[in-house]
């Protein structure tokens, strides 16, 4: 069986379960609540950048394959 990466990677069930594992992690060694929001915003704001930035590829993936260049 064959994983498609490119649909694990923009799913937002992954990048919220990776946040909060990790905000979990940074509170059990030490650290603040302070921190542990940054870290976790950061995960979210960085999961949002890829999503995009894939979804915009599929699309012009898709645009290429059906001889629409985007040009008028």
């Amino acid at each position: 069986m064959k994983i498609n990466w490119q649909r694990k990677l923009t799913s937002r069930k992954l990048w919220i379960a990776l946040a909060g594992f990790i905000a979990g992690l940074v509170i059990a060694f030490g650290g603040s609540e302070d921190a542990a929001q940054t870290v976790s915003g950061s995960i979210l704001s960085g999961a949002a950048v890829i999503g995009y930035i894939f979804g915009e590829g599929l699309t012009d993936m898709a645009n290429v394959k059906k001889g629409d260049d985007g040009n008028e």
